[in-house]
């Protein structure tokens, strides 16, 4: 039988201390409470996030090890620069956040069902309506072909789904995106829990000691959200570009 604390319904900044999550299932670290921006936002900061089934309580996680991307590291393969010569693919942000939610919450080859519940869109878009939460669109013309959206916590930024409606549209909103955050001196995209997709696409797994650590000093450094509407749509193949010209990093992940 499971044990687990009920979050207090009337504070929202409270959290059971995330190394006291469960082993078994990996990370489960309490349940109820509320989406509101309060609380989401407290979370976040303590490197705990909600995940949960449509007709279940709202669960919180915080697992061991936690998957992670390093803004410096992401680049595009090969086959990825191959397959987008002669495609015109624009990158915005911010454009269509909602949009973006519905994409990623919309049923997939063996996976009929969704976490991304309506009232967890409804929560994340009243998160981005207060300059907390946003998105990263590729597009076709006007057809959205891929997207990522998270949560940026000071310099930390909390990636949560991205999907794609043409093959490479998600890594290439990813490679955006991590492009973009490096240039702010964001060093992490949290990329929650791991699985053989996200490390085949160049995630990390940190201890969530060593995670809790980076949480506590990413979250508290400023950063001008502003900046996020400031960026205009640029094409897919400058980010591309960009990212591949990179020189390859120093590990530092357990730093």
């Amino acid at each position: 039988m499971i044990r687990l604390p009920l979050l207090d319904p009337v504070a929202p900044d409270r959290f059971p201390d995330p190394r006291q999550a469960l082993r078994k299932p990996n990370g489960l670290l309490a349940f109820g409470g509320d989406l509101s921006p309060a609380r989401l936002l407290a979370a976040y900061a303590n490197g705990i996030f909600p995940w949960f089934g449509e007709h279940e309580p709202i669960l919180w996680w915080s697992p061991d090890p936690r998957c992670v991307f390093r803004t410096d590291r992401l680049a595009p393969n090969r086959s990825l620069r191959r397959s987008l010569r002669g495609k015109d693919w624009q990158v915005s942000v911010d454009r269509a956040f909602r949009q973006v939610m519905l994409a990623c919450a919309a049923p997939r080859p063996q996976q009929p069902g969704t976490w991304i519940s309506p009232a967890m869109v409804d929560a994340y878009t009243a998160l981005h309506d207060l300059g907390h939460a946003h998105s990263v669109e590729v597009w076709d013309g006007e057809r959205l072909v891929g997207g990522v959206y998270g949560v940026a916590i000071g310099r930390l930024f909390c990636g949560e789904s991205m999907f794609s409606a043409h093959s490479g549209g998600s890594r290439v909103a990813l490679i955006a995106l991590a492009e973009l955050l490096h240039g702010w001196d964001f060093p992490l995209i949290d990329a929650q829990v791991s699985n053989p997709h996200l490390l085949g696409l160049g995630a990390l797994e940190l201890p969530r000691d060593a995670f809790l650590a980076q949480v506590r000093e990413l979250s508290r450094q400023p950063f001008d959200a502003a900046a996020w509407h400031a960026v205009a749509a640029r094409p897919a193949s400058a980010y591309l570009q960009q990212a591949a010209r990179r020189p390859p990093a120093v590990d530092v992940a357990g730093k």
